[in-house]
């Protein structure tokens, strides 16, 4: 199972952002999908999650949706703040009850005043 995560970049506060998460090689069979994040000197956090239908999200700006035909999950956000600047990660679970065990390589968003 290969992620890809891409869309990051520098936007200015009150923008929208979305970000992409593709299985590239298509062999990716579980029904869980989450989005987390990691800000410079933090650990890492949880922000949305796709899970069996299910969405869970910290924060309603940043909220997870799938395209089940390309194989996708985003995570659209709105009104970014600054600290919302953080590397961008999506992973993948093949259930509920497993941990996440796929990850892509991350995507800087960064937000500015």
């Amino acid at each position: 199972v290969q992620l890809q995560a891409s869309g990051g970049g520098l936007v200015q506060a009150g923008d929208s952002l979305r970000l992409s998460c593709i299985d590239s090689g298509r062999t990716f069979t579980g029904n869980v999908w989450g989005w987390f994040r990691q800000a410079p000197g933090k650990e890492r956090q949880f922000v949305s999650a796709w899970s069996a239908g299910r969405i869970d999200y910290v924060d309603s700006r940043l909220r997870i949706f799938r395209d089940v035909a390309e194989n996708t999950v985003y995570l659209q956000m709105t009104d970014l703040k600054p600290e919302d600047t953080a590397v961008y990660y999506c992973a993948a679970a093949l259930s509920p009850a497993h941990p996440y065990q796929y990850w892509g390589q991350g995507t800087l968003v960064t937000v500015s005043s």
